[in-house]
């Protein structure tokens, strides 16, 4: 219940005790006792009020149940007896304390919120549905959770009827059409589903949205054809759109329209209006697609120049690197890793990967710095130490060089290769520091774990 509501049903509450209370004092004055009583009841009262508040339900239950002792009449005491009965996770109680607070006052709309959350938590779906049936005169949301109860029941029809209702008085809603596909999926009515998306069209032509989703059904049921179509017409009516343009690429290119599929998903890279995530696929698309058609590759990297320089999603530029790295070109692929990892510092795999490029790049001393500050933060991964070691060694301080490796010997698990690089890497230490008798040792096993011809 919102903090709103709640405040409402409080002021309501003490209204309708103090209400109580004056008519008893009128009626039975001048007699004491009953005057005493209703002091007792109020204190009470406020004393469960508090004890809820800082949730203390047991107390307030006890409280509550005082008061009902000396005056069982006011509704709102079963009400929050309810209310405490549901946030202590006794759903029993709490729907018999509230349908004792609905019998005194049936058209309550908070106390028949309440009884229906009890409902819900027992599963007792049909006096769930009961109730919520008597909710909608009072809000139409509640419709919403009807739908979702049919729904959780498998009482799609029915469902189904409550979301077209929905549709009609309010329009469309993007929660209303997840739970309408959730419906679609359970019950296999895909060409249900098709005729609902070409209804929303043909009411709404103007409507982006509508062909977007058709355009996706459509593709989801492998329907290309129609797909394109749907798609071709929503560039008609709407040329500004960006958002089918990550549609219309994939058809382009099928199509064999290159430079159609080339200005489309330079549309959706260069767009504001669609996510990072959408984009990262349609890059690793344009990537694959340059691979194959180098006479576009200065498209390419005018694109991703641009992306460079605006995106703030480390997948893109990871992408970006590794395409780099298809090509050889590794300084540049290191330049888009080291921007991925400025968004990501905690991303061991980009660490890796940077590392791996300063030794390939023969930048040993940056190899070496960082690989000792990625240690700090993961001292259990092996190929760090062999980095470091690799570094040290090609810097000459064989001795440290040996002391790193026979340090992140003890973290390598089942993995051969790694272990023969170990080994290599110390044979080249000892050799260096005129210990032979190790360093043959070293070389021996290192061939013994070399793979056979």
């Amino acid at each position: 219940m919102t903090l709103k509501r709640y405040i409402t049903l409080i002021i309501f509450g003490i209204f309708s005790i103090s209400q109580a209370s004056y008519a008893q004092e009128e009626l039975n004055t001048p007699n004491d006792d009953l005057g005493n009583v209703t002091d007792e009841f109020q204190e009470y009262f406020f004393e469960a009020l508090k004890q809820k508040a800082i949730e203390n339900y047991d107390k307030s239950v006890t409280a509550l149940l005082k008061c009902i002792e000396i005056d069982d009449s006011e509704s709102v005491l079963y009400f929050e007896l309810g209310k405490n009965y549901n946030l202590l996770k006794n759903f029993g109680e709490a729907e018999e304390a509230l349908k004792e607070a609905v019998s005194k006052e049936p058209d309550n709309e908070w106390y028949l919120d309440e009884l229906y959350a009890a409902y819900v938590h027992l599963k007792d779906y049909r006096r769930a549905i009961k109730t919520v049936k008597q909710l909608v005169k009072f809000h139409p949301d509640y419709k919403e959770d009807l739908a979702a109860i049919y729904v959780q029941t498998q009482n799609y029809k029915d469902a189904l009827d409550v979301l077209d209702e929905l549709d009609e008085e309010l329009g469309l809603s993007s929660d209303r059409d997840q739970l309408r596909n959730r419906i679609y999926k359970a019950t296999g009515r895909k060409k249900e589903q098709i005729e609902n998306l070409k209804d929303r069209v043909d009411k709404d032509p103007d409507v982006e949205k509508n062909y977007l989703a058709l355009i996706y059904r459509y593709s989801e049921n492998n329907d290309e054809e129609k797909a394109y179509e749907t798609a071709k017409t929503l560039l008609e009516i709407h040329p500004e759109s960006q958002l089918v343009h990550l549609a219309l690429y994939k058809f382009y290119l099928n199509d064999n329209k290159q430079d159609e599929a080339i200005a489309s998903m330079k549309t959706v890279l260069g767009s504001k209006a669609i996510a990072a995530e959408a984009k990262v696929k349609v890059l690793a698309d344009f990537v694959r697609f340059v691979s194959e058609n180098q006479q576009y590759e200065n498209e390419l990297v005018a694109i991703t120049s641009q992306i460079s320089q605006t995106t703030t999603n480390a997948k893109t530029l990871i992408e970006l690197a590794q395409y780099y790295l298809v090509k050889n070109n590794k300084p540049k692929a290191l330049e888009y890793y080291l921007q991925a990892e400025a968004k990501e510092p905690e991303n061991f795999g980009l660490i890796r990967n940077i590392l791996l490029l300063h030794i390939d790049l023969k930048q040993y001393q940056l190899a070496q710095e960082k690989s000792a500050q990625a240690l700090e933060r993961f001292p259990s991964q092996p190929v760090l130490y062999l980095i470091n070691g690799v570094s040290l060694n090609q810097l000459e301080r064989n001795k440290e060089a040996v002391e790193t490796l026979e340090m992140g010997f003890d973290y390598i698990i089942e993995n051969a290769k790694m272990e023969a690089d170990f080994y290599k890497q110390l044979t080249k230490a000892h050799t260096a520091l005129n210990n032979l008798k190790k360093a043959q040792a070293f070389s021996d096993k290192a061939k013994s774990l070399e793979p056979l011809e």
